[in-house]
């Protein structure tokens, strides 16, 4: 109902900005994470007049401030929200529940959540991932009846923690239509999965995503693993989007361009072995072609001043909305 409500705003609004030089509406929302690093809008409807002056679809957020306001303001322009939350912790869902009322309040389409960081880091022994695994899915369990209960679809991220071999059984095990997942589009390649392999078998249960290209190059211990902007990585953005729009038309597509120094995947170690005891060497071997196949030059910022990596921060997202403009 929301979206057909927005299509003659956003109609409106694409014109009016034509009239006065703005850039046109895309088809493409930003995600705050687009602004992690430097920027870092705290503000929900700072950062939605913002990604309106970038000609955004719309915008994932943390919900804050004057929800009345945000909604009214997000529906006065013909853009969408969608919401930033956390699972429940330690058993605790209150904090859940009230993120999504919140959620509901200003129409959000859904709620995008990640069970954890990156499992490369945070988990030195397969007991102590398998003791997170325990906690994600007693979380999981407390979220998936609130998320029913407003009917706020809840989408689950391959954040670098979830293999496709866990993922993809949660998800089919609640057989419910609020839960599903935020297919990040570059992720788990630190996973040394295949990325297009993650997006085919993901996507059914699309409710949202991350769009991102990404680079990779060789270092001692792995490889590097980058976001670039939109049309300067290897990723095959166009046969994503065709999945996305087979499987999921009304599903959106959220940037998240994060303009930072490259990731170690330390995947030559042991320690990063320690979470996957039964994987195929094949599965390495396969990577490492990946990398040398597509190596290039990454881009670093933290050797620049905070002015020089705001500056960078925003030239990507807006070349990642120019690009779009053309090719979503």
């Amino acid at each position: 109902m929301f979206l057909r409500q927005a299509a003659a705003p956003v109609a409106a609004a694409a014109f009016s900005r034509m009239s006065r030089g703005e850039p046109t509406r895309s088809k493409m929302g930003i995600a705050t994470t687009s602004y992690m690093t430097v920027r870092r809008y705290r503000d929900t409807l700072e950062f939605l007049e913002h990604c309106n002056s970038l000609g955004a679809a719309g915008i994932q957020a943390q919900i804050n401030g004057d929800l009345p306001r945000l909604r009214a303001r997000a529906e006065q322009l013909g853009m969408y929200i969608e919401a930033f939350i956390g699972l429940p912790r330690n058993g605790d869902a209150d904090a859940f529940e009230k993120s999504v009322q919140n959620a509901q309040a200003v129409g959000a389409l859904c709620v995008r959540a990640n069970a954890g960081g990156r499992r490369y880091e945070d988990f030195s022994t397969l007991d102590e991932f398998d003791a997170f695994k325990t906690r994600s899915l007693g979380a999981i369990k407390a979220a998936v009846p609130i998320a029913e209960k407003y009917r706020v679809p809840l989408a689950i991220e391959n954040h670098k923690d979830w293999t496709l071999e866990d993922l993809v059984p949660i998800l089919k095990g609640y057989s419910s239509e609020y839960l599903g997942a935020c297919l990040d589009f570059g992720n788990s390649i630190s996973l040394c999965e295949d990325y297009m392999q993650v997006a085919e078998q993901l996507v059914p249960y699309a409710v949202t995503t991350h769009v991102k290209d990404m680079g990779v190059a060789p270092y001692e211990d792995g490889f590097l693993l980058s976001e670039l902007p939109l049309g300067e990585g290897f990723l095959d953005l166009q046969r994503m989007f065709t999945l996305v729009r087979q499987h999921r038309p009304k599903t959106n597509l959220n940037l998240e361009m994060i303009t930072r120094d490259p990731l170690k995947v330390p995947c030559f170690t042991d320690r990063y072995w320690a979470t996957f005891p039964n994987r195929s060497p094949l599965v390495l071997a396969r990577t490492m072609r990946l990398v040398e196949k597509r190596k290039t030059e990454l881009p670093r910022i933290t050797q620049l001043s905070h002015e020089e990596q705001l500056a960078v921060e925003a030239r990507n997202v807006v070349k990642c909305m120019d690009w779009s403009r053309g090719n979503v």
